[in-house]
């Protein structure tokens, strides 16, 4: 089965120590280098909003690092929903 059908997106919520410390451009990074679409930024409570859309190998993936974020985060909790890709992105961005 190619990637192409293994298509979805994820929409995530990451709780705990991730602001001020380079989160947003770690997973700009990360998704990045995983061919992902979509975009991160932060919210008013101190949450970090990512929405990625790829293959679900490469959204697993990028579930993973988000539960460990850069050096000098902690992350309580990722809350995430599996949700239907858009298409409308073309890259990953910083919001």
């Amino acid at each position: 089965m190619s990637e192409q059908l293994l298509a979805g997106a994820v929409h995530a919520i990451i709780h705990g120590f991730v602001q001020g410390v380079g989160f947003r451009y770690f997973v700009l990074q990360r998704a990045q280098s995983l061919g992902l679409t979509g975009w991160v930024r932060n919210l008013g409570d101190g949450t970090v909003e990512v929405h990625a859309e790829g293959s679900e190998t490469k959204l697993q993936q990028l579930l993973n690092v988000l539960s460990h974020g850069p050096r000098g985060s902690h992350v309580a909790r990722v809350e995430h929903l599996r949700v239907a890709p858009t298409g409308q992105f073309t890259d990953f961005r910083i919001c």
